[in-house]
């Protein structure tokens, strides 16, 4: 009859990772290989109008980002996911609520080094999804001597801004990282970026 009873996702979960708000879950047991899955969400504010997420209607994968398609990055929501199969549908699985702007994680940035005859430029490229990209995004930015405990840091920079050091006293090898911070209800940061280091003013 092509009518299976169709078990619904499981883990149904509203994460936040890596600046993005993604919806994740696992197939309900005994599900066909060929299951999709159609996502839908809601406001806090207004609860029991379930919105459409367009890109994720019918899908073959089990996550969905929901970062560009929420229409307050404010307001808690939460995500539902339910299975399809041919003309069977599985029940809808809610996730927790969470909001973007005080749940967000950060990943940590990506640094562009261009050195120059006496001085380094140092600006930090972050993963973001197009919708936030005007949020006041900052990032600190450390740089010490290999070898040394001492880091001379650099703080509260945004996104766009390159940091300038002069380096005609610096002779050796020298290392930046650099972190991702955003101000909600409290200032959250990501992890410090892998190292790049440089050898500076190196004679011979």
């Amino acid at each position: 009859s092509g009518h299976v009873q169709l078990l619904p996702p499981q883990n149904v979960t509203l994460l936040s990772k890596d600046f993005a708000m993604i919806l994740t879950w696992a197939p309900g047991e005994g599900s066909p290989p060929d299951v999709t899955y159609t996502v839908r969400y809601e406001r806090q504010d207004r609860l029991d109008k379930w919105m459409k997420v367009p890109h994720c209607k019918n899908i073959p994968r089990s996550f969905c980002n929901l970062t560009c398609a929420l229409s307050s990055l404010y307001v808690k929501v939460r995500a539902r996911v339910k299975a399809v199969w041919g003309r069977s549908r599985s029940p809808w699985v809610k996730s927790q609520f969470k909001d973007y702007y005080s749940d967000v994680e950060l990943a940590p940035p990506v640094l562009t080094l261009n050195v120059g005859e006496n001085s380094i430029h140092v600006s930090a490229s972050f993963p973001l999804p197009t919708c936030v990209e005007n949020l006041t995004w900052k990032y600190d930015l450390n740089l010490w001597e290999v070898g040394s405990e001492d880091k001379k840091k650099y703080e509260g920079y945004f996104r766009k801004d390159t940091v300038t050091i002069n380096t005609t006293a610096l002779r050796g090898n020298y290392c930046f990282s650099a972190r991702a911070l955003y101000e909600s209800i409290n200032l959250k940061h990501s992890e410090f970026s892998q190292p790049v280091c440089v050898l500076l003013n190196h004679k011979g």
